[in-house]
C-alpha cells in the first residue's frame, strides 16, 4: 500500500503545482486537489483498520505529507488538519467508541472531512491558553452553540468542525462536533493572507446553533501539556516546500548559462556553495523529522507525554531551515525569483506561514529551557 500510494501522490505534485498558480492568483480553493486524494484514497489512511482505514504511521503520514507539500503547500497544510485529527482520536480515544465509528465511517463511505475550530479573534491560538468566547448553552436534550472562530482551515468542503466552546453556568470548556448542514452554521470568507492563499482559512460563524448533546465529545483542558505527535504534519508540509524551491533553484542552475561563462551557473564555486547548504539543511530536517515521527510510533503513552518539548523542537527547526533553503534558492535565481510568474516568491510567502502554525517558536524554546533545567537537578 504505502508504495503504491507514494507513487500515486508524487503523480499528483505536478498536477498540483499547476493548479497552486490559479489558486494562489485568486485566493481559491483547491477544491480538486481534495477530490483528486479522496478518489485515491488517501483521506481515510489514517482511520483505523477496525472501521476500514489502513491505519497508517506517524511516520508514513509525515511522509506523504512531506510529497503534497512539494506539490501545493495549501494542499498539504489543509488536508494534514484532517489527517493528523483522525489519527489523534484513535490514539487518544477521547470520543465515545459509537460516535468515532460513525464518523470514520462517513470518512470511508463518502470522503468526510474533519477540521478543529479552535483560534478566536479575542484568544488568538488556543496553545496560548485563552478560554474561547464561544458558549455552549445546555437546553435540556440539545447545546445550543453561539460565536466565532478564526483561521478554519478547508472551511468550503468540511462536513464536521470540532469546536471548542465555554460551557455556561460552569468553568468547563468542551470540544463539540457540529455538522456541517446544522442550522445556523455559516462560514464568513474572510481569508486575505498573502501566504498560504489556498487554504480557504475563513471565519465559522455559529448562531444559535442546535446539536445533540451526545456531540460534546470531549472536555478540554485548557492549556494543556500534552505531546501530539500528529502536529508533526506541519514541518512536513513545509519541508515540501523548501524541497520543491530547492529543486527549483537546481533546475534553473543547471539550464542557466550566461554568456560571460563556459556552462552553466550550476559549475560556480558560489552556487555550489548554496547548493550544498541546501542539501544539508534538508537532510538536517529530514532526518530529525522522520527520527521523531518513528519515536512516536514506537513509544507507549506515559512515553509520547515526555516528547513534547522534542516535538516541539521539530516544528521550530523544520520550518525555519525551510525559510533558510528557499532564501538559499532565490539567492541562486536571482531577481528572477521575485517574478510573479516565478514559484520562488509563492514559496517565499508560504513557507513563512510556518512560524505561525503551533506550536510557536517562543514557546519551544522556553519548553525546551524548562526541560533541560530539570534534567540538571
Amino acid at each position: 500500500m504505502a508504495d503504491k500510494m507514494k507513487d500515486m501522490l508524487k503523480d499528483k505534485i505536478k498536477v498540483f503545482q499547476e493548479r497552486s498558480w490559479k489558486h494562489d492568483e485568486e485566493g481559491s480553493f483547491p477544491r480538486k486537489n481534495i477530490q483528486d486524494l479522496r478518489e485515491i484514497g488517501y483521506t481515510s489512511l489514517t482511520v483505523p483498520k477496525k472501521y476500514g482505514g489502513e491505519e497508517i504511521s506517524l511516520r508514513l503520514l509525515v511522509e506523504f505529507q512531506k510529497i503534497l507539500g512539494k506539490g501545493d503547500g495549501s494542499t498539504s497544510l489543509s488536508i494534514g488538519w484532517h489527517m493528523g485529527l483522525v489519527k489523534h482520536l484513535h490514539e487518544q480515544q477521547s470520543w465515545k467508541e459509537e460516535i468515532y465509528e460513525a464518523f470514520c465511517k462517513d470518512v470511508i463511505d463518502n470522503g468526510a472531512l474533519l477540521n478543529n475550530a479552535a483560534s478566536e479573534p479575542a484568544t488568538g491560538s488556543p496553545t496560548r491558553g485563552g478560554k474561547p468566547e464561544t458558549t455552549a448553552k445546555d437546553n435540556g436534550d440539545t447545546w445550543i452553540i453561539n460565536g466565532r472562530k478564526t483561521f478554519t482551515t478547508m472551511s468550503p468542503v468540511l462536513n464536521y468542525f470540532g469546536v471548542s466552546a465555554s460551557i455556561e453556568g460552569t468553568d468547563e470548556v468542551g470540544n463539540f462536533l457540529i455538522p456541517r448542514e446544522s442550522k445556523g452554521l455559516s462560514i464568513e470568507e474572510t481569508w486575505d493572507s498573502i501566504a498560504m492563499r489556498g487554504t480557504a482559512s475563513n471565519d465559522l460563524v455559529l448562531q444559535n446553533v442546535s446539536i445533540k448533546k451526545e456531540l460534546l465529545v470531549e472536555n478540554i483542558n485548557i492549556g494543556s501539556k500534552a505531546a501530539n505527535g500528529w502536529l508533526l504534519h506541519i514541518p512536513a508540509c513545509y519541508l515540501g516546500i523548501a524541497e520543491a524551491a530547492q529543486q527549483y533553484a537546481i533546475d534553473f542552475a543547471k539550464s542557466y548559462s550566461p554568456n560571460s561563462i563556459k556552462g552553466t551557473i550550476a559549475d560556480l564555486p558560489n552556487v555550489k556553495q548554496k547548493i550544498g547548504e541546501m542539501e544539508l539543511k534538508r537532510l538536517q530536517s529530514e532526518h530529525f523529522l522522520f527520527s521523531m515521527a518513528t519515536k512516536w510510533d514506537e513509544s507507549d503513552h506515559e512515553t509520547r507525554q515526555q516528547m513534547k518539548a522534542e516535538l516541539g523542537a521539530v516544528k521550530h527547526a523544520v520550518v525555519n531551515q525551510a525559510i533558510e533553503i528557499v532564501d538559499l534558492a532565490m539567492r541562486i535565481v536571482g531577481a528572477k525569483s521575485l517574478s510573479m510568474k516565478n514559484p520562488l516568491q509563492r514559496y517565499y510567502r508560504d513557507i513563512r506561514a510556518g512560524l505561525h502554525n503551533p506550536p510557536m517558536d517562543d514557546m519551544t524554546i522556553m519548553l525546551l529551557a524548562t526541560d533541560t533545567i530539570k534534567k540538571e537537578e
